[in-house]
C-alpha cells in the first residue's frame, strides 16, 4: 500500500492561486503541500474523504452503466484515475479535464440523470465540480480552520 497515488489532475489552485481546497484534486491546501511525508495509511484516508464527497455529488445526478467504457474512454484522453477508489471519481476526473471533448457521455458508459438532462454537459460540469468544491470547503471548514480558530484563541 506504500505506492498511493498523488489524485492531482494536473489543474491545481492551491499553489496557483492561494486556495484552501484545491479546484483540481480537491485535497486541501496543506495536504497538497505535505502529500510526500504522509504515510499510505495518511494518503488512503484523504483519498477516501475525497471519493465520498465526490460521488455524494455524482451519483445524484449520473448513472455509469459501463465500467469498461469508462475506462476505455480514461485511456483515450489519458486521464489518469486511482482503480482502488469508486468509478463515479474516474468519471469526475474525465469529466474535469475532458468534457469539452465529450459530445455523447453514453459512449464513455455513463448517462445523465432526468431531472439534469436539460443541462449542456460544459454546465452540468460546472454545477458538479462546484457543488462537490462547496461541500469540501464546508467540510474544511468544520473540520479545520474551526480547529485552527480554537488553537490560535
Amino acid at each position: 500500500m506504500s505506492g498511493v497515488k498523488t489524485p492531482c489532475i494536473g489543474i491545481c489552485s492551491t499553489t496557483s492561486f492561494g486556495d484552501a481546497v484545491c479546484r483540481g484534486c480537491k485535497r486541501y491546501a496543506f495536504e497538497v503541500i505535505g502529500w510526500n511525508s504522509y504515510d499510505a495509511v495518511a494518503k488512503q484516508a484523504v483519498l477516501h474523504r475525497i471519493e465520498k464527497l465526490i460521488c455524494q455529488i455524482l451519483e445524484n445526478k449520473l448513472r455509469i452503466f459501463s465500467v469498461p467504457n469508462l475506462q476505455a474512454g480514461l485511456e483515450q484522453f489519458a486521464v489518469q484515475y486511482d482503480p482502488t477508489l469508486s468509478p463515479y471519481c474516474w468519471l469526475h476526473n474525465l469529466l474535469k479535464k475532458c468534457h469539452r471533448d465529450i459530445t455523447n457521455l453514453a459512449e464513455y458508459g455513463a448517462y445523465v440523470l432526468p431531472e439534469y438532462q436539460q443541462l449542456p454537459l460544459a454546465q452540468l460540469c460546472e454545477l458538479l465540480d462546484t457543488e462537490i468544491l462547496l461541500l469540501t470547503q464546508a467540510h474544511h471548514e468544520r473540520y479545520y480552520a474551526a480547529g485552527l480558530e480554537r488553537d490560535a484563541g
